[in-house]
């Protein structure tokens, strides 16, 4: 199976451009050779800094729909992954810079809220449609983004916020037109890898530590509700109507 990636290393800069058409959705296999690969990446001591972006029509979908409409039972892969993933990021020892375009959904928001530095496009658009997908997840990594009341309004109504929203909250470093969007991380990037590697490696453990509680404990008490959520009819109608292209209908309680 192809990676839905590529990767290059350029003067201790590593790119990471996820590239699984048609909108970088990808299956539980998929999360776990992305999180191989930047575990890898943290302890390349070419490496100095992690720069993730994508190709195609926007930056993450999240996770494949069709795989768990298919078999539910599929959701603790997924969810294994996820974590993965988000932990290979947040944990990592070399900073990790994303850069964002277009749509940045579910396990995009995982991957966004776990990093560094952020960066995105004057298209991008955020957001957790999971309430409407049967599932949970992404509140922990997406409060470290926004405030409280920001996330909660976002996760109650699976309605997305813009770039400049995301910069006016304080989330994304700079909004660029989407052609210097690359060059713009690029640069950031570079500026970091003339710093000392210890000096940095050290900075990133002490500012994860000064962190208010554990994200990746945060995730995984989310993650009990995406289980959870599995067992309610109305999970599995949710990503039945996805799939089918039609609307929802819920059990009236």
């Amino acid at each position: 199976m192809a990676k839905p990636f590529k990767t290059t290393i350029d003067s201790g800069i590593a790119e990471v451009i996820l590239d699984h058409p048609p909108v970088n959705a990808f299956d539980s296999a998929g999360w776990f050779a992305i999180a191989a690969e930047i575990d890898a990446l943290g302890e390349n001591d070419t490496v100095r800094v992690i720069v993730i972006a994508a190709a195609g029509k926007g930056f993450c979908a999240g996770v494949d729909i069709k795989e768990l409409a298919a078999d539910s039972t599929k959701i603790v892969d997924v969810n294994k992954g996820n974590y993965e993933t988000f932990r290979a990021i947040h944990r990592n020892p070399k900073p990790v810079i994303v850069a964002l375009h277009s749509f940045v959904l579910g396990g995009g928001i995982g991957m966004a809220g776990a990093a560094d530095i952020i960066l995105c496009s004057d298209c991008a658009r955020f957001g957790v449609p999971e309430i409407d997908r049967g599932a949970m997840g992404g509140g922990a990594h997406l409060q470290r983004m926004f405030p409280v009341q920001k996330v909660r309004y976002m996760y109650f109504t699976g309605e997305f916020i813009d770039a400049q929203e995301a910069y006016r909250l304080g989330a994304v470093e700079k909004v660029v037109p989407l052609e210097e969007l690359l060059p713009a991380a690029r640069d950031i990037a570079a500026k970091i890898a003339e710093k000392s590697p210890a000096m940095v490696r050290l900075a990133k453990e002490a500012l994860t530590g000064i962190e208010d509680g554990n994200l990746e404990d945060k995730y995984r008490w989310e993650q009990g509700f995406t289980l959870e959520a599995y067992t309610v009819g109305d999970s599995q109608e949710s990503r039945n109507a996805f799939v089918q292209k039609r609307d929802a209908k819920f059990d009236q309680e």
